[in-house]
């Protein structure tokens, strides 16, 4: 079993109509309700010959980051893995991953309170 230092996840979520793929050292349930907690983003070497766009993109808007709050409804899967992949972004709906289907009531519009 990996140390708390070694274990490696996989988070997957939508982010405005786009769904990311990162490579985090902890993921917890954190202190805010109905939020997952992302801590120590993992990134590939800035050493590599072959540069993806869309990790340099990500590197770009989490740099500085040391930890961010994900909805719990836009969590798609945490996956606990071995070795990091490429980070990504890719649109909803393109490849195998979809949108969980959501409905959002507005108040006094089909609500229990109406």
């Amino acid at each position: 079993m990996p140390t708390a230092e070694k274990r490696l996840y996989k988070v997957v979520f939508i982010n405005q109509g786009q769904v990311y793929e990162v490579y985090a050292r902890r993921v917890n349930q954190g202190n805010l309700l109905g939020f997952v907690e992302v801590e120590g983003l993992v990134f590939g070497t800035r050493s590599q010959i072959v540069v993806d766009p869309s990790e340099e993109s990500l590197q770009r808007e989490f740099a500085g980051v040391r930890r961010f709050y994900v909805p719990m409804h836009s969590v798609i899967r945490i996956d606990e893995v071995d070795k990091r992949g490429p980070s990504r972004i890719s649109e909803v709906g393109k490849g195998t991953l979809m949108a969980f289907p959501m409905s959002i009531l507005k108040p006094g519009r089909g609500s229990a309170e109406s």
